[in-house]
């Protein structure tokens, strides 16, 4: 064996850093006994049930569609139903918020709105019939339900608190 490959020689454990090991894993134990004990298990379960709501469409996207038509078709409905989910939750919230809050969360929302609008177009521009062919439809149409999707999903997970 070469000097390259030994491993060098030392205590499997120093008594000082073991008991601060241990200390630490005490520790943490706690604390996550604690973050758990946060959770509200009587509290509505937003998410699963957007999901719920949700699953039909993305069903349709993923058995229903065989032509670019179809999937069109598809993708857009999907995206009608998340705007509507992305309002009544974003309605839901500003209405439960009040003062500082309520104005943060208007701003975020408009700030995500101008994201929101400079991502489209970038896809707009980017995935195209001439550079992607019948599949520009699928990609357009998966990235900015995605965009709407992750933004309910978002005020859903704040929703939790209220």
């Amino acid at each position: 064996m070469n000097a390259g490959n030994r491993i060098p020689n030392g205590p499997a454990c120093k008594p000082i850093s073991c008991i601060c090991s241990l200390v630490l894993l005490c520790w943490l134990c706690i604390f996550s006994g604690i973050v758990q004990a946060l959770d509200n298990p009587d509290a509505p379960d937003y998410v699963g049930e957007f999901n719920k709501r949700a699953q039909a469409y993305e069903q349709d996207i993923q058995q229903t569609a065989q032509t670019t038509q179809d999937y069109l078709a598809a993708y857009v409905a999907y995206e009608h139903f998340l705007d509507k989910e992305l309002n009544h939750i974003y309605r839901q919230l500003i209405a439960q918020l009040n003062g500082e809050t309520r104005d943060a969360l208007r701003v975020s929302q408009r700030k995500w709105l101008q994201y929101r609008d400079a991502a489209f177009e970038f896809i707009a521009l980017n995935w195209t019939m001439e550079s992607f062919g019948s599949a520009s439809v699928i990609s357009r149409g998966d990235y900015r339900t995605t965009i709407i999707r992750d933004r309910v999903l978002l005020l859903l997970n704040y929703q939790q608190n209220y």
